[in-house]
């Protein structure tokens, strides 16, 4: 259902409050850029720092900024099933096409609570569900053999698989089958997984590049598996300067350094490091994005 080079956009802040005018504007330069789809309010989106009313706004300026030209995914994920429901059938109601779902983080549910979680999401709102396992963020690591069972259910459509093992891509594969929307949810296993059956990725990169992130997708899915290596080789440097400090800090410093945000982050994120923005800059200078 869900396929392609997809952007985890950013969510720029003007003086503590979301900038509508600048959110709408990176719409526009994603969708210019190749991007497949967009999906708001992820980590990458400050998520976890947004009121619910701000989680609401992000959603719908979004929405409403794509006017159905692309898929919208939005993050409705929590560690609080009923709050994730609630999130959900909002963005149901202004017109998402799907959910990103997070594994519920801090409480740590066993594969049960995990299964039990995500069911009782999906059956409570008619929308395509993307599931989201990051265990580095969540500690929590949602198996291959529990994401098996939830593709039996009609609304569980996918998987953004951030563990970068291509030995669990490929045991999601085998459980699921190869109609499940396997995607990638780090820039470094994005063609690689590619190449064991993924069919594409959720951004951080294409934040700042998105006819990159596009550019690998097209050539792999045209048979120009030589020509996506190659970017996907360019992709690296770029992308390993990304994750120098805890994403998004890094990206929206890049995004700024563009121009088309405030460099605004909220606590407990910190600025970037005087030494990393040098570095950061210097990147984007070889790649002749500033």
């Amino acid at each position: 259902m869900f396929a392609g080079a997809m952007v985890a956009i950013v969510t720029p802040f003007k003086n503590g409050a979301v900038d509508e005018t600048a959110l709408r504007e990176l719409v526009e330069f994603q969708i210019e850029g190749g991007t497949d789809a967009i999906v708001p309010c992820g980590t990458t989106g400050e998520s976890a720092t947004l009121s619910h009313e701000e989680h609401h706004q992000v959603i719908n300026i979004v929405v409403n900024a794509v006017s159905g030209r692309v898929p919208v995914i939005a993050g409705t994920g929590s560690n609080n099933t009923a709050e994730s429901i609630r999130l959900t059938q909002y963005a149901k109601d202004v017109g998402a096409d799907g959910v990103l779902l997070i594994t519920p983080y801090y409480n740590k549910p066993s594969q049960e609570g995990l299964y039990q979680h995500f069911k009782a999401i999906a059956e409570s709102v008619d929308i395509p569900n993307i599931l989201y396992n990051v265990p580095g963020r969540t500690s929590v690591d949602l198996l291959a053999e529990t994401v098996g069972r939830l593709a039996e259910l009609p609304n569980v459509v996918g998987i953004k698989e951030a563990t970068a093992s291509m030995q669990r891509a490929s045991e999601i594969i085998a459980c699921c089958g190869e109609d499940f929307d396997l995607l990638s949810g780090d820039d470094f296993t994005f063609f690689p997984q590619m190449c064991v059956g993924g069919r594409g990725v959720i951004s951080v990169t294409a934040n700042i590049f998105p006819s990159l992130i596009s550019g690998i997708y097209d050539a792999f899915t045209g048979g120009e598996f030589v020509q996506a290596q190659k970017l996907h080789h360019r992709l690296q440097k770029l992308c390993t300067t990304l994750f120098i400090e805890t994403n998004p800090v890094p990206v929206k410093s890049a995004v700024a350094m563009m121009g088309k945000i405030e460099d605004e982050l909220r606590l407990p994120l910190a600025p970037l490091a005087p030494a990393n923005r040098e570095r950061l800059a210097q990147v984007l200078r070889e790649y002749e994005l500033i």
